[in-house]
């Protein structure tokens, strides 16, 4: 082999080398690039399941709450019912009473 030859397989080689790192260049951006893209879904669907796991607490939270505040009402009126049915018989006697102060 002369020395022409080995000249030419070293251009051919530094060219295949060339190409063979550009391609590589290309697959590691393609590899970057499809990697970001499914770290940005994964994140997306991260902040949906939290928004709906978040929404799920509330409602149940406000369920409750709801409940215990029926609760509270019915409570609220069965005292105030019975304390207007206790007056009931005090109310004569009050008004009577007002009366016979504003007479003397």
């Amino acid at each position: 082999m002369g020395r022409k030859d080995v000249l030419r397989a070293i251009r051919q080689a530094e060219e295949e080398a060339k190409q063979t790192i550009a391609k590589a260049e290309l697959e590691a951006s393609e590899i970057i690039s499809k990697a970001r893209l499914s770290a940005t879904g994964i994140v997306q669907e991260g902040r949906t399941e939290s928004e709906t796991s978040s929404q799920n607490m509330i409602s149940e939270a406000r369920t409750a709450a709801e409940g215990e505040a029926k609760k509270v009402s019915k409570l609220g009126d069965s005292t105030i019912g019975s304390i207007h049915d206790g007056g009931e018989g005090s109310r004569g006697k009050a008004v009577k009473a007002v009366l016979d102060a504003f007479r003397s």
